[in-house]
């Protein structure tokens, strides 16, 4: 019988459980996307709980597209040495780290006025209200090789991987997406097209950074819309595809942000209610336990991760390797610890979003106030 305590391997990198946690933008960061005081306090806490991984809230890769403010940065190699430290006080708290970096895209009300915004096609994000511009041919190689030379410098950093952002309506998610990806040449059309991107992200990342660094991405499963977005079947090519080129971790998640029914619906990838019944949990899970049995390729559980039993039942049943968790991790960082030595305690976490509304994105039922 697997426990959620094994030591595994990952690529090489040893595992001394099967937690990780989940990227978390927390707003922490400088200005230009340099470390704060703040920020590394907040993973020196996340180390010391006892997760064996910590993926980073998500990095932009192009120093003129930042979605959010005081994000982490990787665009240029002034952040390398500054990393290299960060990584090392990490790696000596006991946990591996891996750096998640992103192309925003429409998702973002951040000076927007002040920059030229990608998408697939001229469309408009239904949440944010902002325009994307449709990217030309040229445009995709830019972004595609910032894609790669981000995680590069990711690697010369010291962190132990790199997670491509592909879920949740940001630009990767958006080309995937019928919804908004209305192109008609090769980067459009048939679920090939479609992927063609995040497929050219992929390779351009593994020539560069080599084999034996771990590359994993965050895939949305499905956009959770009635008509018209990514859907199961469309997702599950991808990932197959992206398993036969060799991509180390899968990290399942769903729901396209920018989409007024999935918001309405409770249907993003942080939902709420979820402590109202163990139904409730691990809602990406379905989709999750098929591609753990179609690939060969290390399957991440994202979503509504909290009673162990549920967790375990999963891992013992499936294919599934590991679980993340992040909200629960805001809330009590030390949360895998206390499971570890026998307190098989409930999350404190309730899922109310509260978190995202506060400074430094803590949670309120510690004190933390909404601003």
């Amino acid at each position: 019988m697997k426990s959620l305590f094994d030591k595994t391997s990952l690529n090489g990198m040893n595992m001394k459980n099967r937690f990780i946690r989940g990227a978390l933008w927390e707003e922490l960061a400088d200005s230009k996307g340099h470390l704060t005081d703040e920020l590394i306090n907040v993973y020196e806490e996340l180390a010391k709980g006892g997760v064996s991984t910590i993926i980073t809230g998500y990095a932009f890769i192009t120093e003129e597209e930042q979605p959010n403010p005081r994000m982490m940065g990787i665009y240029n190699d002034s952040f390398i040495e500054e990393y290299k430290k960060f990584t090392d006080r990490i790696h000596s708290l006991g946990s591996n780290i891996i750096m998640q970096i992103v192309y925003g895209g429409f998702m973002t009300n951040f000076n927007t006025e002040d920059r030229v915004i990608f998408g697939p096609s001229s469309i408009q994000n239904e949440q944010t209200k902002t325009f994307a511009k449709e990217m030309t041919k040229e445009d995709i190689k830019y972004i595609v090789n910032a894609f790669s030379e981000a995680a590069l410098r990711v690697k010369k950093s010291g962190f132990d991987g790199v997670e491509i952002h592909a879920g949740h309506g940001y630009l990767l998610s958006q080309f995937l997406s019928p919804y908004y990806n209305k192109r008609e040449d090769e980067y459009g059309g048939s679920i090939e097209n479609r992927g063609r991107i995040i497929f050219e992200v992929y390779e351009s990342i593994r020539k560069k950074v080599g084999d034996d660094f771990r590359v994993l991405i965050k895939l949305n499963s499905s956009d959770y819309v009635k008509e018209g977005g990514l859907t199961i079947e469309d997702s599950l090519y991808v990932a197959k595809k992206l398993s036969r080129l060799g991509i180390d971790a899968i990290e399942v998640t769903g729901g396209n942000e920018s989409i007024t029914e999935v918001a309405k619906n409770n249907l993003g990838a942080a939902r709420t209610k979820v402590k109202l019944s163990k139904d409730n949990e691990s809602y990406f899970k379905d989709y999750a336990i098929r591609l753990s049995k179609e690939v060969d390729t290390k399957v991440i559980l994202i979503g509504g991760n909290r009673h162990l039993d549920v967790m375990e039942e999963i891992l013992n049943n499936s294919n599934i390797e590991y679980f993340t968790m992040s909200r629960p991790l805001t809330c009590e960082p030390n949360l895998i610890n206390i499971w570890e030595s026998g307190n098989l305690k409930e999350p404190r976490c309730v899922s109310c979003n509260g978190c995202y509304s506060t400074y430094g994105k803590r949670c309120i039922l510690n004190g933390a106030k909404r601003l």
